[in-house]
């Protein structure tokens, strides 16, 4: 039976004041152990308890906007809903259109989702850098069938774990940080790109330049349910894509008249099938496959594609000069092979200075919050724009301050813990200012 939004709204609130209680119950036993944890800052536990409902409505607004990668009257209008909400927290806020200098790949549009930059001044000398993306992988029409819901403490709709929770989360601890007059950061900037499904082709060049300006940087991707961690590290990607043109004829009567690409095709994918190198993480390996028109006709053209994935930014020079190397060896000289290496997304690399600002993170939610909190340099999952952040500079970058959740991209169980969301607030809302303060 469908609810109401009545009974939606009322459901809400319910689950929204537990976690509040856990924070107090976590600071009363605190006081009464001593020396069992420190006890959460009381103005940082309050103010993220108040934002909690606040970031659920927000969270609606979001996702109730369709924002594909592909979908731009969509990021338009989250574009515009997201700056205006920095705008209104005294940010200086820019919507840059980063079609101009886009890395163009296969399947890049011509115009790509515009950005928005969000500048905070402050009194203090330290940059921090808070990145997330708005847009999602599904397409126009399926929010119809998957509108923002509250289920027990599970909130669900799509995108809202990868990433508008992330532009939430950041746009509440900015709201935080400016209801305590906390200002001892040199420059706070906010960063909500619209095209990171498809590999961030716009916004890859104005990431790492801002990433270089900053003294750290903190991305909101968000957690996992099962296993509660930020990630220092995160696998590359990058593709490989053989065409090869040959020449059509009739496969009975006169296949000595053709040149057949599919052989080259084949040829040139089994004198590569063996470049990966499990000792460095480095994995090649072919998916896709495409030749000829019919049974009887000699194909004239044949394509193929590789998925390759890296742990080293150093291990993507290696692989391309590989098979830069492999393709000039033909099996037919008339067929004209043409191959092309894209760097996707490079990897994201652990660092000693990721890693020191990690332990930072986990001293807090242990200390403060009584929570465990993963940190390792084990590359995770797909790839991120924190490694686009990290490719220029030494300071640290960390993925996955975001909430917790599950289902991103399942276009049917997208959802984020409700009770992750204070203790992400305070998180967030600390590391900014202990870094501010150079703690």
């Amino acid at each position: 039976m469908r609810r109401t939004e009545k009974e939606t709204t009322k459901e809400a609130h319910k689950h929204m004041k537990f976690p509040h209680r856990q924070f107090l119950l976590a600071a009363a036993c605190a006081a009464f152990l001593g020396c069992a944890f420190a006890a959460p800052d009381a103005r940082i536990a309050a103010l993220a308890a108040k934002e909690k409902p606040a970031l659920l409505d927000t969270l609606k607004e979001l996702v109730s906007i369709e924002s594909g990668s592909r979908d731009l009257d969509g990021l338009e209008k989250i574009s515009d809903l997201v700056a205006a909400k920095f705008k209104a927290l005294g940010g200086e806020v820019e919507l840059i259109d980063p079609s101009a200098e886009a890395y163009r790949m296969e399947d890049t549009p011509e115009k790509i989702g515009r950005v928005v930059r969000a500048t905070f001044k402050g009194t203090g000398k330290k940059k921090i850098l808070l990145i997330a993306h708005m847009d999602t992988v599904y397409t126009v029409g399926m929010l119809d069938k998957q509108p923002f819901r509250i289920e027990g403490d599970k909130a669900y709709g799509l995108g809202i774990a990868d990433d508008k929770q992330g532009v939430a989360v950041i746009t509440h601890i900015v709201s935080m940080l400016q209801a305590m007059k906390f200002k001892e950061y040199g420059t706070l900037t906010v960063l909500i790109n619209g095209d990171e499904e498809i590999s961030s082709p716009g916004a890859r060049a104005l990431i790492t330049r801002m990433g270089a300006e900053h003294d750290a940087v903190l991305s909101f991707e968000g957690a996992y349910v099962k296993e509660d961690k930020l990630s220092l590290a995160t696998a590359g990607i990058a593709s490989v894509t053989l065409h090869v043109t040959g020449k059509a004829s009739h496969a009975g009567s006169a296949p000595e008249l053709g040149v057949n690409a599919l052989y080259e095709l084949s040829h040139q994918i089994l004198q590569m099938r063996d470049l990966s190198d499990p000792a460095t993480g480095l994995k090649m390996n072919w998916t896709i496959s495409k030749s000829g028109s019919n049974r009887n006709v000699i194909p004239a053209s044949a394509t193929a594609g590789a998925d390759v994935r890296v742990l080293k930014v150093s291990d993507y020079d290696r692989i391309e000069q590989q098979v830069n190397e492999r393709v000039k060896k033909q099996l037919i000289p008339e067929a004209k092979v043409e191959l092309k290496f894209e760097r996707r997304r490079p990897p994201l690399e652990a660092t000693d200075a990721s890693r020191a600002l990690a332990r930072h993170a986990q001293q807090i939610y242990k200390d403060e919050l009584g929570r465990p909190l993963g940190a390792d340099d084990k590359a995770a999952g797909g790839g991120t724009d924190a490694a686009f952040a990290a490719l220029k500079t030494k300071a640290p970058v960390i993925e996955r301050f975001g909430l917790q959740g599950f289902g991103a991209h399942s276009a049917d169980a997208e959802y984020v813990l409700i009770d992750s969301i204070e203790p992400r607030l305070y998180l967030g809302t600390r590391m900014v200012m202990d870094i501010a303060r150079a703690k």
